[in-house]
C-alpha cells in the first residue's frame, strides 16, 4: 500500500506570529499524542511566516479517514487557525508514494 503525504501551505499575518506559534504547538501536541498521527509543521526557509503542515499516512484508507476521525479538540484547534492565515489563504496538496 502506498503512503500518502497531505500538505497544507499558507502564510500567516506577521503581527499574529506569536499567537500562531502557541496554537500550532498545541495542535501538534494533540494530533501527535492523542490522535496518534504522523504530523509536522515547517516554516519555509527564507520566507518568514510561510508554513506547511504535513500529514503522512500509511495508506490511502487512513488518509481518507483523517477528517472523519477528528475529535472535538482537533476540530476546535483547526478552526482557530483560520484567524492567523493571511489573505492568500491555504493551499492543499495530496501526494501518493510511488517507490
Amino acid at each position: 500500500m502506498p503512503r500518502v503525504m497531505f500538505t497544507i501551505s499558507y502564510g500567516i499575518k506577521p503581527e499574529l506570529r506569536e499567537g500562531y506559534l502557541v496554537l500550532i504547538q498545541q495542535t501538534k501536541e494533540h494530533i501527535v499524542s492523542v490522535a496518534k498521527k504522523n504530523y509536522s509543521v515547517y516554516e519555509v526557509k527564507g520566507r518568514k511566516n510561510q508554513f506547511t503542515e504535513v500529514f503522512i499516512t500509511e495508506s490511502e484508507e487512513e488518509f481518507e479517514s483523517l477528517e472523519d476521525n477528528q475529535d472535538e479538540r482537533t476540530t476546535e484547534l483547526v478552526s482557530k487557525l483560520a484567524q492567523f492565515v493571511d489573505d492568500a489563504g491555504m493551499k492543499y496538496a495530496t501526494l501518493i508514494e510511488v517507490v
